[in-house]
């Protein structure tokens, strides 16, 4: 095995567990909060009011996620991307087993509530910083022909980070009785992140900068303010990526975290429903992703991207319908399918977006993109589905909810140009011709 190559993979490996363990923390809390936090923590509400109330404590993070890519952004443009991505996982981890001693509101009252807040404000900028980091190293590493490839790797940190939280969660629930699992069972998962973070940092501290950054530094062309020039000279970059996102995090955080509202709270069935359905989407599409990343590299990062678009937005007017029936066996097949969808989306989504941003600016142009679009995509999504339910009596109005995001996402894509061919060192100079519906 070659040197470079051997470097490539060992980035590629530590980018995909940094941010594996990264959502692993973070879908504990989104989790969480639908299953266990409404009662340890806002007991004093209706069913109802105490899920809006959680929903909102998790929305915090996304709010929190700007600020991350923002100053880590800035520091990863600066410093390093190397040494921001070890500072990011060790925030995740710490905020993570923070939150699995935190006392609930029978014991401090209302401070209970105020500091799960303020851990998964924490938490937020961890992840902020994490996706760039975690997506540039994997790009500006090995070879230009599999950019859409690489890049989708730290992707694939999402479903693994869901399956293992979830299945912890999981085992947690059914292993034990619903007091005891309340009491402190759901605790177990957080305090393992502490664990796993040696894990994660073993790895990383292991890794080579990119050498794109370093080539930048000894040129001696690095931003003194990164942000400020990205808003100056990649105004459009910024509103692609921003839009090219929303509908991708409104249809994932309506597939997988307002499904488990939905079944356990409208359709009176057991949670474990829709945690194994969207637990077996999950783990197809630590396969999936990849796959979708590969095929940009052939076909292009906007032609696979629209596939997943088009996809989502049919399959969630059957979705509400197949998971009306409460049979599992077709409850399992909405939530796969919509994850198929997803992932067609997601995995050429990392190397589209870093690739809109020139080098020295690529870390923080590509985390504000990102990060900004989860605001009013991923944070509002469940919420709002949880609104219009209320008021329309009806999943038409969440379907037609998640089509209009999901509209907002092609436009971001068509006033974008294809970036596969692109030059890293030269942005705006493609390398060959552009081919394909979009060109």
């Amino acid at each position: 095995m070659s040197g470079p190559t051997q470097q490539t993979r060992r980035v590629i490996l530590a980018s995909l567990i940094g941010t594996s363990l990264e959502w692993y923390d973070f879908f504990l809390y989104t989790t969480a909060a639908t299953l266990v936090f409404p009662k340890l923590f806002f007991p004093s509400l209706d069913p109802f009011s105490a899920t809006l109330a959680s929903l909102t404590t998790n929305a915090v993070a996304f709010v929190a996620r700007p600020l991350g890519g923002v100053v880590f952004g800035h520091f990863g443009d600066r410093v390093g991307r190397k040494t921001v991505l070890v500072v990011t996982l060790l925030v995740m981890g710490v905020s993570t087993f923070l939150i699995g001693v935190l006392p609930g509101y029978a014991a401090v009252g209302v401070l209970a509530p105020i500091l799960l807040a303020v851990l998964r404000f924490v938490q937020g900028l961890g992840l902020g910083g994490e996706w760039g980091g975690a997506v540039i190293m994997s790009l500006e590493h090995g070879d230009g022909r599999r950019r859409g490839f690489n890049a989708s790797w730290p992707q694939v940190g999402v479903p693994a980070g869901y399956v293992l939280a979830t299945g912890l969660l999981t085992i947690m629930n059914v292993t034990m009785s619903d007091a005891a699992f309340l009491s402190w069972g759901w605790r177990i998962p957080f305090l393992l992140s502490g664990a796993l973070v040696f894990v994660g940092l073993w790895v990383r501290l292991r890794i080579t900068e990119s050498p794109l950054f370093a080539e930048v530094e000894q040129r001696g062309a690095k931003a003194k303010m990164p942000l400020v020039e990205v808003l100056r000279t990649h105004p459009r970059a910024l509103l692609s990526a921003f839009t090219a996102r929303i509908g991708v995090d409104v249809a994932f955080y309506t597939f997988t975290a307002y499904i488990i509202v939905y079944i356990t709270g409208e359709l009176g069935l057991p949670r474990s429903y829709a945690l194994n359905a969207v637990l077996i989407g999950s783990a197809l599409q630590l396969a999936l992703i990849p796959l979708a990343g590969a095929l940009s590299d052939r076909y292009g990062r906007r032609p696979v991207y629209l596939v997943g678009v088009v996809g989502a937005a049919v399959w969630v007017f059957a979705f509400f319908p197949l998971l009306d029936t409460k049979s599992f066996p077709l409850i399992a097949l909405a939530a796969v399918v919509a994850l198929v969808t997803h992932a067609a989306m997601y995995g050429p989504q990392a190397a589209f977006i870093a690739e809109l941003f020139s080098t020295r600016l690529r870390y923080s142009g590509a985390s504000m993109g990102y990060q900004v679009a989860g605001i009013v995509g991923g944070a509002l999504a469940p919420v709002i589905a949880l609104q219009l339910f209320e008021s329309f009596q009806s999943t038409l109005a969440v379907s037609i909810y998640v089509v209009v995001a999901l509209a907002v996402t092609a436009l971001g894509l068509a006033i974008a140009p294809e970036t596969r061919d692109l030059d890293l060192a030269e942005p705006t100079r493609p390398k060959a011709p552009q081919v394909g519906p979009f060109a």
